[in-house]
């Protein structure tokens, strides 16, 4: 079943458990679990620089990810390209403005320490990365 843009906001508003799919060098596919958030039209979430998921990425940008109820049940699945925001690639600012987006869309609150958060964010040389959706179906 195809799902509308409308409909992905309103089911990754509950459901954050994802498993991202990308591609290794050798041709394998890569599964990783994240937990996302919406974000203009697709989902976003973060990973560190020394992750399989952010090399693959990195090296080729297409990618599928599942997101689930806690019972596999109903899903969604977005098939696309990422977008990365790093700090080799994006300046301080809106890095820091995209983590925080990552982190309000994925728990639906404010952290209670922006400052430490920031700060731990730099320390774990934290990327975001979001999914921009060519196509999505599932079971809604």
């Amino acid at each position: 079943m195809t799902i509308q843009k409308g409909e992905l906001e309103s089911f990754l508003a509950d459901n954050h458990d994802a498993v991202l799919s990308t591609t290794r060098s050798n041709g394998a596919a890569q599964l990783s679990v994240v937990t996302v958030g919406f974000h203009k039209g697709g989902a976003i979430f973060t990973t560190t620089k020394d992750r399989a998921k952010f090399i693959n990425l990195s090296r080729n940008q297409n990618c599928s990810l599942l997101i689930s109820s806690s019972d596999w049940r109903p899903y969604v699945v977005l098939e696309g390209k990422a977008t990365i925001f790093s700090d080799d690639q994006t300046d301080l600012d809106t890095l820091k403005d995209v983590l925080r987006i990552a982190f309000r869309s994925a728990t639906g609150k404010e952290h209670p320490d922006w400052n430490e958060y920031d700060e731990a964010m730099k320390r774990d040389s934290r990327v975001a990365i979001i999914v921009n959706a060519k196509n999505i179906y599932g079971t809604l």
